[in-house]
């Protein structure tokens, strides 16, 4: 059967029909199985990999499209605000992904492995290629196990670094291996996101990051654009009105609190940005917001 098809009807098998389904079938994998095409949703995306089965997903990263289909793959290299959505999808063809976590401590040892890697380092947030049949083959020899928990256990690990091991040494390679480089310029971006997502509502500083990053203020802010494809000021605001929309959602306060929370002084510019971001001011987007969540516990 060709690997591709053996994918899709795998991710179905395992994952369930019907409605939104997402399985976890180890830490830091899972697979997803969607029968109707879906609203953009605002998250944080991770470093990962997305592999399409079926169907066709688009990842908008600070209003920039990437749209990929069956047979492709989305790197994320560092932790990035995103709005994702399935554009594809129906009963008869769900939309179906495979999802895997890229840890710097599972790439770092294959980089040891390595005696060539004649392409220059990349330095980006994220990047879509075709899946080569060497990459979706340990994929599909993976999800064979599912259904064997003991087969799963024991054999998984060494299907997570053939795939691993096929991301590194294929056309995002470079992407990859910068993932995995401790002392590399996107473990130093990697280091002042993790800052910006931990003090996002704290006033911020480029000279402070920049000395966090171990890199000159003109390197750091250039380096920070090319893995984000924003600067941290508009990184940081990407995180408050996500922020601000998470609350909106779960717990009763007005608009002007919820700015304030989030780290704006100014009721209306966050009135202004949020509906610059989501469509919608955020009053109206919260009502609709929480109908939605209790429209779907029956509410």
């Amino acid at each position: 059967m060709d690997p591709l098809n053996e994918l899709q009807m795998l991710i179905v098998r395992h994952a369930g029909a019907g409605g939104q389904q997402k399985k976890q079938i180890l830490d830091g994998v899972s697979i997803t199985c969607v029968d109707e095409a879906t609203l953009p949703v605002a998250v944080m995306s991770e470093p990962s990999l997305a592999i399409i089965g079926q169907g066709v997903k688009r990842t908008v990263l600070n209003g920039t499209p990437y749209d990929y289909r069956a047979g492709q793959y989305l790197v994320v290299s560092v932790d990035l605000p995103v709005t994702g959505q399935a554009l594809k999808a129906s009963s008869d063809e769900p939309f179906v992904c495979f999802s895997m976590a890229l840890k710097p401590t599972a790439i770092a040892p294959l980089l040891l492995e390595m005696t060539n890697s004649a392409k220059p380092p990349a330095f980006t947030g994220l990047a879509v290629s075709a899946a080569t049949p060497e990459l979706l083959d340990p994929i599909v020899r993976l999800l064979r196990l599912v259904d064997r928990p003991d087969d799963l256990r024991v054999l998984a690990p060494g299907f997570e670094r053939e795939i691993l091991w096929r991301l590194i040494t294929g056309d995002q390679g470079a992407l990859v291996r910068q993932i995995g480089l401790a002392d590399g310029s996107l473990a130093h971006i990697s280091r002042t996101i993790r800052w910006i997502r931990q003090h996002y509502n704290e006033p911020l500083l480029i000279a402070d990051l920049a000395d966090l990053s171990g890199m000159s203020a003109s390197s750091f802010h250039r380096h920070f654009r090319s893995a984000t494809s924003m600067t941290p000021i508009q990184f940081q605001k990407q995180i408050r009105l996500q922020e601000a929309r998470a609350l909106l959602m779960t717990r009763p306060a007005d608009v002007a609190e919820i700015g304030y929370l989030v780290g704006y002084e100014s009721p209306s510019q966050f009135s202004r940005e949020y509906r610059k971001t989501f469509g919608t001011p955020p009053g109206r987007d919260s009502a609709r917001l929480r109908g939605r969540v209790s429209n779907s516990f029956g509410g």
